[in-house]
């Protein structure tokens, strides 16, 4: 029986190994595996950016999400990434003042780059993601008359802004979902979401100011509202905010016609899968935030608990 010696020889950022054996000659492993690097967040986001996200609004906010995040770890590299590292950082996101809601999504995306790197072999540990709990807040949407000193304001800067903000609050679609409609999107009357958060497509009746929004010329033009960004939509929206005294208020953001749309739809009596079906939510309970202003829903209750209702009221004699 002959003696058999093993050694490992490392060169070029590979591990090759290799055994003896008195009286005859060396076998080299022909399969040699790559050594773990190291590697900082922004690195791995431009490695497997285009191959987790899609182009579109959601994948210009995650660049946001890991590029702060980056900052935060000072672009340090790593092969692991333990618990410690990631308390940290949900520590420093609370410490400027971000909500659990907005955390849960940052940390979303940190989770989707890791675990994508740790399939592909660039990290080899990690941590558990535990989802912040988050409060049920006050959803602000828009009143009549608020949402017509707004668009006035909008108008007079921006005619196809305006028309935007149309098609936004009668449509409740996302901004990304409207800057990215095309000629062929839009149908009898309807209107088609093909580039949706959710990735699942939906196709909705239009009001008429819908209607009137998407119709210009399409001249030169690959949508209704192609000649927008929403850099420059947003621009003008702040603008005009300012102007009728809404400037203080965070929540006036473009999506917030987006909670207008939804609040009143269930205000008119649209029944909560309607309404989930009408803005293309991937659960019932994400549509649920908006339940609580189906507030007819609850009138029968009050004739069965108001005793007052089923008797006769005595009246009072005046006093002499």
């Amino acid at each position: 029986m002959s003696t058999q010696e093993s050694a490992k020889s490392e060169f070029s950022g590979h591990v090759v190994s290799y055994s003896t054996s008195y009286g005859g000659s060396p076998t080299f492993n022909a399969n040699p595996f790559n050594v773990v690097s190291s590697f900082s967040l922004a690195e791995l986001f431009e490695k497997y950016k285009n191959i987790l996200w899609e182009d579109g609004n959601h994948k210009y906010n995650v660049t946001f999400f890991i590029g702060e995040l980056n900052e935060i770890l000072l672009g340090e590299r790593f092969s692991t990434f333990d618990q410690s590292t990631l308390d940290d950082l949900v520590g420093k996101l609370r410490e400027r003042g971000n909500s659990n809601a907005t955390i849960n999504r940052k940390m979303a995306a940190l989770s989707k780059l890791l675990r994508k790197a740790s399939q592909m072999g660039d990290i080899h540990s990690l941590p558990e993601f535990r989802r912040q709990k988050e409060r049920a807040g006050r959803i602000r949407f828009l009143e009549h008359d608020e949402e017509d000193r707004l668009f006035g304001a909008i108008k007079a800067r921006c005619d196809d802004s305006y028309r935007l903000s149309l098609f936004l609050v009668d449509s409740g679609c996302r901004l990304g979902e409207a800057l990215g409609l095309i000629w062929n999107d839009i149908q009898e009357h309807r209107v088609s979401f093909w580039i949706t958060k959710s990735g699942r497509s939906r196709t909705i009746p239009m009001t008429i100011r819908a209607e009137e929004s998407v119709n210009v010329s399409a001249e030169g033009l690959k949508g209704p509202f192609s000649m927008l960004t929403g850099v420059r939509y947003r621009a003008i929206w702040n603008e005009a905010k300012a102007e009728v005294g809404l400037g203080n208020d965070s929540q006036v953001v473009p999506h917030i016609l987006r909670h207008t749309c939804a609040s009143r739809l269930v205000q008119g009596g649209i029944d909560i899968r309607r309404v989930q079906m009408w803005l293309g939510h991937q659960t019932l309970q994400m549509t649920m935030r908006y339940a609580h202003l189906a507030t007819n829903d609850l009138d029968s209750c009050v004739v069965v608990l108001d005793r007052d209702r089923l008797r006769p009221r005595k009246v009072k004699a005046a006093r002499k």
